[in-house]
């Protein structure tokens, strides 16, 4: 079941392997939908905002997570591109002992930095005691999102991107249920909804690795392989932890966000959290197809077939393009619908913050597009410092949005730092992205 994806037109290989990731990440989004809309209907918009309020320093975590996974696969999909077997095993095993240190070390850490984590996202006092709880569960629960993503993207990075969807959807569906259930009948509040989120997600990677096992070869591993082995250690580490740190550099800048639209109050937090997590859609789509690009471009690096690279990287630019327009276009005519799906009886100043995050950011949704394929394919390659660069780029245009613009455009000038950052990491991985292909084409 799983793919050689050196083989076949690049266009229908990319299409075809995206739709599972791009399935998996829709009920992905339906399950964090969920938890808003069950919070904020069961419990109210206080409730609603404890959530939103630190939801970008879980995303912060999640970026770090999935960026260091990716990290691990790509090197993964280059020793499959190969056809390197002990290459492969080995690097799986590696994949998990990295995943197995960087989960106790980012649960302690970010633990222990709760009170100063609220402090600085300036989370109002009247639902700080909400937000507290509910980020404290997600933290120590860490460790079911780093294996669920490591057992993920290793099936990815063989061709597989069915197996990760069957149990995403299991682990989405079980969280709305928990959810339910822990919030109403038993009166947890937004603890609650917490648990519902850590539990389903360690049952989907528990089931996920060992019908994994069961299925594939390349996925039974003898314990020896386990023994970390300082070459393939370095290299996983360098590759985890860069790629790791690039994405969560963005996120800093979207914590400032945070922060800037915390200080608004209750209002604007609650409309802003709505609009953000319908916004994900397009976020999710776009990074569904940089995950199959990214399976596809280090398998072809892998088999050494440059020109293939780039007839993928077209095609993908196709697809993704087309996707992004569409989905700006469907939310666009969706935003009189976005509060009342999370909150009942909103106030009208929660529709307006909602109704201003769509106005500013819906035209820029192919810029973002560009960015996911490029980067994307530029690190597959083997190529750090571009993307890296594309990275500070874009968390200085987030700050500057947060802390200047915002002085003078207010609420806007806050919620134009994702478009400012998306034009500035693309005048950098764009070019970035021909030199780099000019010269591999050459030699």
């Amino acid at each position: 079941m799983t793919k050689d994806l050196t083989v076949g037109s690049p266009l229908k290989v990319l299409f075809k392997f995206s739709l599972p990731a791009i399935g998996g990440n829709l009920f992905q989004l339906f399950y964090t939908l969920a938890d808003s809309i069950i919070v904020g209907r069961t419990i109210g918009e206080d409730a609603l905002a404890a959530v939103g309020s630190t939801t970008i320093f879980v995303y912060f975590i999640l970026c770090f997570i999935q960026g260091s996974t990716t990290g691990f696969s790509i090197l993964l999909g280059q020793y499959y591109g190969k056809k390197d077997g002990y290459g492969v095993k080995k690097s799986i095993a590696t994949a998990y002992f990295l995943s197995f240190v960087f989960s106790i070390v980012i649960t302690v850490a970010s633990v222990l930095l709760t009170p100063f984590i609220l402090d600085f996202l300036k989370v109002p006092s009247e639902i700080r005691s909400d937000a507290s709880s509910y980020l404290l569960v997600i933290l120590w629960g860490t460790w079911t999102t780093v294996f669920y993503n490591t057992v993920a993207n290793t099936l990815r990075a063989l061709g597989d991107s069915r197996t990760p969807l069957m149990y995403l959807v299991f682990s989405s569906l079980l969280n709305i249920v928990l959810d339910y259930v822990f919030i109403v009948p038993f009166g947890m509040g937004v603890s609650g909804a917490a648990w519902a989120t850590v539990i389903s997600q360690g049952l989907s990677f528990l089931l996920c690795h060992f019908s994994s096992v069961r299925k594939f070869e390349e996925m039974r591993i003898p314990r020896s392989y386990y023994i970390p082995e300082k070459l393939y250690v370095r290299r996983h580490f360098n590759i985890g932890f860069l790629m790791g740190f690039q994405m969560s550099v963005m996120c800093i800048g979207q914590l400032a966000m945070q922060s800037s639209v915390n200080a608004l109050g209750t209002f604007a937090i609650a409309g802003y959290t709505a609009a953000t997590k319908v916004d994900q859609l397009s976020v999710l789509v776009n990074n569904a197809f940089g995950t199959a690009i990214a399976s596809y471009v280090a398998q072809n690096h892998g088999a050494g077939n440059v020109d293939r690279i780039r007839r993928g990287v077209n095609a993908s630019l196709l697809i993704v393009e087309g996707s992004d327009v569409l989905m700006a276009i469907l939310t666009f005519l969706f935003i009189p619908f976005v509060v009342p799906l999370f909150v009942t009886s909103a106030s009208p100043e929660v529709y307006q913050y909602a109704r201003e995050f769509f106005y500013v950011t819906l035209p820029f949704y192919p810029v973002l597009g560009l960015i996911l394929i490029y980067r994307t394919t530029i690190q597959s390659m083997g190529n750090a410092i571009w993307p890296f660069v594309a990275c500070i780029v874009e968390l200085v245009a987030r700050c500057v949005a947060a802390f200047v613009l915002s002085d003078f455009f207010g609420y806007k000038g806050t919620v134009f730092a994702s478009p400012l950052a998306w034009i500035g990491a693309d005048l950098i991985v764009v070019p970035a992205y021909y030199l780099i292909m000019h010269k591999r084409l050459k030699e």
